[in-house]
């Protein structure tokens, strides 16, 4: 996120377990918000269809966008996303 930050790079990330709880990472994306880019938030799985714990995302708030529930191919979605709001 520092170098994404500090090189002006937009993001797509799958924070997995680090969804729930680490304020640390979502530290980190704010950096990348900060600087203007676009911060895609991508599970493969829709973690609000799983465990109760699952249902809350400490990155989600900070994310320009989040793509749930859509297998591998949300990474495409992602990165399509990217390159729209980059051509803005």
């Amino acid at each position: 996120m520092h170098q994404a930050a500090d090189e002006k790079t937009p993001v797509v990330m799958n924070p997995a377990a680090f969804t729930h709880y680490s304020y640390a990472l979502a530290d980190a994306a704010h950096m990348v918000i900060d600087e203007n880019l676009p911060l895609m938030e991508v599970h493969i799985s829709n973690p609000s269809a799983r465990d109760e714990f699952r249902k809350r995302s400490v990155i989600s708030p900070v994310a320009t966008g989040t793509i749930t529930g859509m297998g591998f191919y949300g990474y495409k979605l992602a990165l399509d996303a990217v390159a729209h709001l980059l051509s803005e």
